[in-house]
């Protein structure tokens, strides 16, 4: 048949003849009646409608889309860290240290995302500030749940979350949990290091406290890799996770800083000085300060 003629013999149109190209471009599949397509499976007609400006000002969906992207990076960082405590307290180091560079990346990505939020000026930030009310990244329980489990707790800040009975419990469960560090620890007592009892039986709910016993564990491994080559391994990723967290928490407040200078934030925290204060703190102590004895 006469590939410019339709069954029928008849001429056919050229908008026919360029549909007819299109539904054999390269063997791609066009038709998704009866099957799933790529925007059925990633629910891209919910998440693409999920950005609601109350302002007029232009800049305000760059603010949304910045903070609902690092919710879901924080989704998949969180995801992961379960399953590294999981594996931590079955043995099974070597998915723990993939996951763990897998979380130190999302970081990264989390670095590089104040990039584009930089580039929001303080007279951009300020038209759309009085929408914002008293919402404020310091209530994002995806964030305090990562502090969490990562050893930074801190019971009063559960009083955010109060009126939201499902993050409240995610919360309470995960401030009473052993931190991924406090795994780590318990491993380094089960594979024949002498951790303190007292450290081993530690209040869960209280933030990581220095422990000598634990630096020289640590330390013991350091010392001698080859004999302690996985727990080597996993002191070193327990060090990049927090290496990029910190990148993350210093980006944050130069940003912010950048953008509102040192007003109050929406949330009634002192903004830029709160945040500073959070460079202060140390996830995993012992690791950090054994170096200056190695």
């Amino acid at each position: 048949m006469n590939e410019n003629k339709t069954a029928s013999g008849c001429p056919m149109h050229a908008s026919q003849r360029e549909a007819q190209g299109d539904a054999q471009w390269h063997g791609a599949q066009m038709d998704f009646s009866e099957s799933m397509s790529y925007g059925d499976y990633l629910a891209l007609d919910r998440i693409l409608t999920a950005q609601h400006p109350l302002s007029p000002n232009h800049n305000e969906l760059l603010f949304i889309v910045q903070h609902q992207t690092s919710e879901l990076w924080m989704k998949l960082m969180l995801h992961e860290m379960h399953a590294v405590r999981a594996n931590l307290q079955s043995g099974d180091l070597p998915p723990a240290f993939k996951m763990l560079a897998r979380v130190a990346r999302i970081m990264d990505q989390l670095v590089h995302a104040w990039d584009v939020l930089a580039t929001m000026t303080p007279p951009e930030y300020t038209a759309i500030r009085p929408y914002l009310g008293a919402s404020s990244g310091f209530q994002s329980y995806q964030y305090r749940e990562i502090e969490f489990i990562l050893g930074n707790k801190n019971a009063a800040l559960l009083n955010v979350h109060t009126t939201a009975p499902e993050p409240f419990a995610v919360l309470d469960a995960a401030l009473r949990a052993p931190s991924v560090y406090d795994e780590s620890v318990k491993l380094l007592s089960r594979s024949g290091l002498a951790i303190n009892p007292q450290r081993l039986e530690a209040d869960w709910t209280q933030p990581t406290q220095p422990d000598e016993s634990v630096k020289a564990a640590w330390l013991e491994v350091y010392r001698d890799p080859s004999r302690y080559w996985a727990l080597y391994e996993l002191a070193e990723k327990l060090v990049d996770l927090e290496t990029a967290f910190r990148f993350w928490r210093f980006r944050h407040v130069t940003t912010v800083e950048r953008i509102i200078g040192f007003k109050t934030g929406t949330g009634g925290t002192a903004g830029v000085s709160y945040l500073r204060k959070m460079l202060d703190v140390v996830l995993f102590p012992e690791l950090f300060a054994l170096r200056t004895e190695l």
